[in-house]
């Protein structure tokens, strides 16, 4: 069902707002058409033609197979690639449960994944920075497959954070309070823009608005009580922040 939009509630205050804190997946790519590839794939490499271990490892990280997709339960969908391989591990042969090897493995394979923009990023982007606003990454993925797949983009970053960089993961909201202090500005002008729970919980968490997108798998049933406003997708910044028309 589409959504309406003359339902949805703005902003709160977008005028306070100095800088945006973009989620990747889910929020800047579109989750189910960057990561359903990469399932496939780890898939075939860790069930070395096992089916049963095949169907447990999918089971583990919440994909359904016949269709493809991640699950909107799935806890891999904003964990961490530690948190991954644990979900992993214990449906491998006992010789293989080594956590530090396949946790490297999911960090390749990710390396390796072509993500799939929700919108044309850099038009969005380069707008944005234009007009003022200062913006950055917070992820739970790996910083250097963060700095992989934005590379394109990268030089409109003024900050990019996986889980590994030092500041934690979401939903605490390390990340985000490191990105408002290297900005130098409070909490309460930055936007967190997110796709999950997580993101939206470290927002709040961090006193920043919250803007919930729905290229994730999460609904807007879902996310709306956690957010201060819900868009399709990133497309709708420029009219929800009040800028010109292009």
């Amino acid at each position: 069902m589409a959504l309406d939009m003359t339902m949805m509630p703005p902003l709160k205050d977008p005028r306070a707002l100095a800088a945006i804190l973009f989620d990747k997946d889910g929020t800047l790519f579109d989750f189910q058409s960057t990561w359903s590839r990469w399932a496939e794939t780890l898939l075939m490499r860790l069930a070395e033609g096992d089916r049963k271990r095949r169907s447990a490892i999918a089971q583990a990280i919440g994909f359904d197979e016949a269709a493809a997709r991640f699950l909107p339960a799935s806890l891999a969908i904003a964990g961490t690639g530690r948190e991954v391989a644990e979900l992993i591990v214990p449906h491998l042969p006992a010789e293989r449960r080594d956590l530090v090897a396949l946790e490297s493995l999911i960090a390749r394979e990710a390396e390796t994944v072509v993500p799939v923009p929700a919108v044309p990023l850099r038009p969005l982007l380069g707008r944005l920075v234009a007009s003022g606003y200062r913006l950055g990454v917070a992820t739970n993925d790996y910083e250097t497959v963060a700095h992989r797949h934005l590379s394109e983009e990268i030089d409109l970053f003024s900050f990019v954070a996986g889980f590994d960089s030092g500041h934690g993961a979401k939903p605490d909201p390390g990340m985000l309070l490191a990105f408002a202090a290297r900005m130098g500005v409070a909490p309460a002008q930055v936007l967190m823009v997110g796709d999950s729970a997580h993101d939206l919980i470290a927002g709040r968490a961090a006193g920043m608005q919250t803007l919930a997108v729905l290229t994730g798998v999460a609904t807007a049933t879902d996310l709306a009580p956690l957010a201060d406003a819900v868009r399709p997708d990133i497309g709708h910044l420029p009219a929800l922040l009040g800028l010109a028309p292009a």
